[in-house]
């Protein structure tokens, strides 16, 4: 059974041993969210996974965007989805089939169900937050 961080301590442990995140929903416009925080966490020193099919074969700060999470063929720390909240649930399932540790769910991003659904099966969960704000404050403070 999985469990949902929500404590400093348990957010910081999460960001500190992990090293792969991949974005759902990462986008090559500079003015939407998840350009910026795709770019902090590679900063940070993470191995950053681009995913958005819309935007399928084309670079992200240097790494080529897939077009689904089932593409992915190394194991995954963190799924972080940028999508809205009724896309969560799908996401979730993806992450599971991948066996990611953590389903990150971002800020405005809420969804109990695949909340729920990645808890039992075993995923870590941090639900309606921003993994780059919660990185700056807590991974090594």
């Amino acid at each position: 059974m999985g469990t949902r961080l929500t404590t400093p301590a348990e957010i910081r442990d999460l960001l500190q041993g992990s090293r792969t995140i991949a974005i759902v929903g990462a986008s090559t416009d500079p003015f939407r969210p998840s350009f910026g925080i795709a770019r902090y966490l590679k900063d940070a020193g993470y191995r950053v996974i681009p995913v958005n099919p819309r935007h399928a074969g084309q670079t992200l700060h240097g790494k080529r965007i897939l077009a689904s999470l089932a593409e992915i063929a190394e194991p995954v720390d963190i799924v972080d989805v940028f999508r809205r909240p009724d896309a969560a649930l799908g996401v979730a399932e993806e992450a599971i089939r991948l066996k990611a540790r953590a389903l990150w769910l971002q800020l405005g991003v809420t969804n109990e169900a695949a909340a729920q659904r990645a808890e039992e099966a075993g995923m870590a969960v941090v639900m309606n937050r921003c993994i780059s704000v919660d990185h700056s404050r807590l991974a090594y403070g």
